[in-house]
Parts: structure tokens; sequence; C-alpha cells
């Protein structure tokens, strides 16, 4: 992963490779300014010196996850047709983040139930505000105003490290195909080379690739009606699922109860499955317009792909299936390079709560906490490293601080949770700022794009 850059006057300038980072940092050139993501500041060497390239920065929105990946961009040459062709993208950053909006509708729920148990006991309680409950234009459920609110707080952070001159963002919507067929009419116009993509891809989520008769798997998969359309079934995708070619013939257009009269395990999971919540759907379909309008406020040119597009161009040119990958590959892509790169998945985990208190199952304090979020200047969610020289609990253990009153910590590592550390042994090493990071293996990245996509 290549490693974000800034000048000596703290602004963003072309990422560098890991090898350059490390040098600079031996000759002194350089300071570590964060850690994640890892970004060095060069001490001399002013932004006037520097030279710039485009960098793109492409969003993948998604329900639970978000893919984002910064590429370089380089617009090739196409010597037929003697114009510039389909840009390459040089692959800089990869990351993965991911939502806590089922937390949050989680919790507004359960604070609306002890509000009404409150009320419903004749206890001590506040009157009901109705009137006070005005929505205006364009008003997000809280679940779903995270995602937004979190993924452009991750774009302006990324403006912040490194010079991105262009946005890209997925808008999961059918390809017009005005690039490949300008004078399509019609009908024709979204029967081209990307009809299918959205409605297959759904189906393959759904039915995680198998077929959903005979459980295989690896196979080519088609699309099979529940209720044949002889027999009044429609196309909607409640009624879609996939089967193998010889399960489809068997299957013919009888009915689906008839067919899996010997398994009504299967049967049960089929109707069940086919009839399940489209919540996650619903939440791309609902913020994806509210993305796009605050990446168009940013000032930067903005380019918005389907859907179909990005399968598209993923399975063109044979890339895994990951979100951060699939955010390389939205828009008019020609080549995607370095895709064996580790993605940064970042977790959002909240910054705490105003709650003092602890609540049992009723909504009743059970416990409270100390009113100081602070103590001998930690806070909980803070990297730190805390150095034991002697004692049962001697060595060196870095990793996340839970803050104790009486100044022993607890410090989450990757090996396992060390209690009561001395405040007196911990240095910070990076501040908590509500979102927790994980690496992924770079072999991991290597064996996965080695791997071929399941058509």
């Amino acid at each position: 992963m290549s490693v974000f850059v800034l000048s000596r006057e703290g602004k963003p300038v072309m990422p560098c490779s890991q090898k350059r980072a490390r040098k600079l940092l031996e000759a002194g050139r350089a300071r570590v300014h964060r850690l994640h993501p890892f970004t060095i500041r060069i001490v001399d060497r002013r932004l006037a010196s520097c030279e710039f390239q485009p960098l793109r920065l492409s969003l993948d929105p998604g329900s639970k996850v978000t893919g984002l990946a910064v590429a370089r961009v380089e617009h090739s040459v196409d010597e037929n047709a003697g114009e510039t062709g389909a840009p390459v993208m040089h692959i800089c950053f990869l990351m993965e983040l991911v939502h806590r909006g089922q937390v949050i509708r989680d919790a507004i729920q359960r604070r609306a139930a002890f509000r009404r148990g409150r009320r419903s006991r004749n206890l001590r309680h506040r009157a009901p505000r109705f009137y006070n409950r005005t929505r205006p234009e364009g008003w997000l459920a809280p679940s779903l105003r995270h995602r937004v609110d979190t993924t452009q707080s991750w774009v302006r952070r990324l403006r912040q490290l490194a010079p991105i001159t262009s946005l890209a963002q997925e808008l999961v919507r059918f390809d017009m195909q005005a690039i490949d067929s300008p004078n399509i009419e019609g009908v024709e116009y979204q029967r081209g080379t990307l009809m299918g993509y959205e409605v297959g891809e759904y189906l393959l989520a759904k039915w995680n690739r198998t077929c959903s008769y005979c459980g295989a798997q690896n196979v080519p998969l088609e699309k099979e009606h529940i209720l044949a359309r002889s027999k009044g079934g429609s196309d909607r995708v409640s009624n879609l699922t996939l089967a193998c070619r010889p399960c489809n013939r068997r299957k013919d257009n009888r009915d689906v109860r008839e067919f899996l009269a010997h398994d009504p395990v299967r049967l049960k999971r089929i109707l069940a499955q086919a009839t399940a919540s489209l919540k996650d759907a619903a939440a791309v379909n609902s913020t994806r317009w509210a993305q796009f309008k605050a990446l168009s406020a940013s000032g930067l040119p903005v380019v918005a792909a389907s859907g179909g597009r990005t399968k598209f161009n993923r399975s063109r040119l044979g890339i895994p299936k990951t979100h951060a990958l699939d955010a390389a590959c939205v828009g008019i892509v020609g080549d995607v390079r370095r895709i064996a790169m580790p993605a940064l998945q970042v977790k959002c985990a909240g910054r705490g709560t105003r709650s003092r208190t602890r609540l049992d199952s009723f909504g009743f304090p059970r416990g409270y906490l100390m009113r100081s979020k602070s103590v001998h200047g930690f806070r909980t969610g803070d990297m730190v490293r805390a150095t034991v020289e002697k004692g049962v609990k001697a060595g060196v253990h870095t990793g996340r601080v839970a803050i104790r009153a009486t100044g022993n910590f607890n410090i989450q590592t990757s090996a396992g949770v060390v209690q009561g550390i001395g405040h007196k042994h911990c240095r910070v090493v990076a501040r908590g700022d509500g979102y927790g990071y994980f690496q992924s293996h770079k072999a991991d990245a290597k064996e996965r794009s080695g791997k071929l996509v399941t058509p």
C-alpha cells in the first residue's frame, strides 16, 4: 500500500511507496504524521517544488460496507482511433468502511421502548412532544444519515492526505450506454452489453452463488422462476432464484412445492429466502442521491456510474469481488493495476455515550460510570504502548486502552486483553477517533487477486 505524504506546510502531495517512505524516515527527512492511514510529513521540501498527477477517489456505497479506492489516473492513447482511450487506474490505497447503522437503529429502538415503558408505568417522565417532530426536506433516519456522514467524513479526510482531483460514485442504476452506442433509440437503449447485470448480481449475492435446488457450487447458474411464467409467475426478484441447468430442466414449469416434495426442509428455506428482507437494498437506494449531492458540493468533478458498469469492468478484467476493488472499477475504466494491494478495514466504533449509567433490560440503572472521560491524560479507545520492565506482566503491550479511575488500565492487544497496567507505563501512540483499524495481510490479498471471478 502506498504511503500518504504531506509537504513541509502540511499540504498533501503525491503518495509514495513504502520503500521510499522508509528511506525518508531513516534519513531524517520525514516524520510520522499519523498511523491510520499511515502518513508521513516531509521536513525539507516545500509544496512549490512538488509535482502532481491526477488522483481519483472512487466510492462503492453499501448498506453495511462502503469501499473506497484512491488511484492514479493514467490516460492511455488509442492509436487506431487517434484519441485518448479509457484511463488506466494505478491503485494507491484501498479501504473498506464498515458502518454501524444497525447498532444505531437498535439503540434508538431500545431508547424508545424505555421511554414508552416509563410513561405506561406512571413514573416521573417528560411529556411527549409529538408536534416538535418535524422532518425537513431530505430527512434521513439516523441509521441512514450515519452512512452518508461517515463516508463524507472519510472523503474529507482523504482529501487532506492526498491531492484528489476527481471523485467517482456508483449509483446502482442501468447504464444508458451512451458511450458505446450513441445512436441507440427506444427500447434498445437498455438492451446492450450491460443488460441483466443488476438483477443477476443481486441474485448471486442473495442465493450465495449456489443452486437453490441441489446446492451445487462453482457451476454455471441460470435464472429460474419459482412460480413459472406459464402459470402466472412474474419477473420480480421475489419470484426469481438460481438453478443449475439440470435442475432447471427437471423442474420445467412445475410448482416448486411439487418439485421439492421429497425435501421439505429445502422447500421451506427457499420459500423463506425468496421473500427475504430488502432493507439493505432500500438503505442504499435511500442514501445514494444524498451521497451524490454531498460529493457534488465538494467542488471536485464527480462521475456517477451504474452498478452494471462496475460489474462489467470487474468481469472483463478478471478482478475478484471485494468492496474496495469494486470502488476501483467504478466508471469508465480501461485497466486496473496493483489489485493485489491489501485493503485497510475501518470499522465505525463510535465515540462512547453521554449516559452516565448502565441500564438493565427494563431501562433502570444498574451501575454508574465515572463523570470524567479521561484519566491521567488517557481516554478509552486511545492506542497506547505500555512498557513494563518487571513483574508478571513484563513486556511491551500495544493496543487499545480502557481507562479506569484507579489508574490501572486494560489494554486490548492482538493476543488478548492485558489487565491492570499502570498509567505510568503507558504512552499514547494515536488518539482514539471513533474507528477501529484492521489491516488485511498482503499474502491474503495476493491470494484473492489470483482467484477468478464467478460469472
